[in-house]
């Protein structure tokens, strides 16, 4: 896990999580990130997590395909993980943190 005072210098993070509804993947997805930024309150986050289900243009215009889909796209380059964000290694590289030792 990154230091506290190491997380506050870390820039801020703009997230998009693109879910299916309730579907299983994107419940597993939400519970998974969400537990991920609990566990690491220091970093500043902005997050929208978008339904395609309600709102299929929205995929459309953003290029997504699959769902559950978490997108950072400030600071960049851009990164996109897919499935139910169950890699925690995978899901903390993309938030810029590191995993702490068990």
């Amino acid at each position: 896990m990154t230091p506290p005072a190491a997380a506050a210098t870390l820039p801020p993070l703009t997230l998009r999580l693109y879910i299916a509804s309730e579907s299983p993947n994107s419940v597993a997805a939400t519970k998974n990130l969400y537990a991920a930024l609990a566990r690491h309150p220091a970093l500043q986050v902005n997050l929208e997590v978008v339904d395609l289900l309600r709102d299929p243009e929205r995929g459309i215009r953003d290029g997504v395909m699959f769902t559950p889909m978490l997108v950072r796209s400030e600071p960049t380059p851009e990164r996109r993980l897919l499935g139910s964000l169950g890699n925690r290694s995978a899901l903390l590289s993309l938030l810029g943190v590191e995993e702490s030792a068990p």
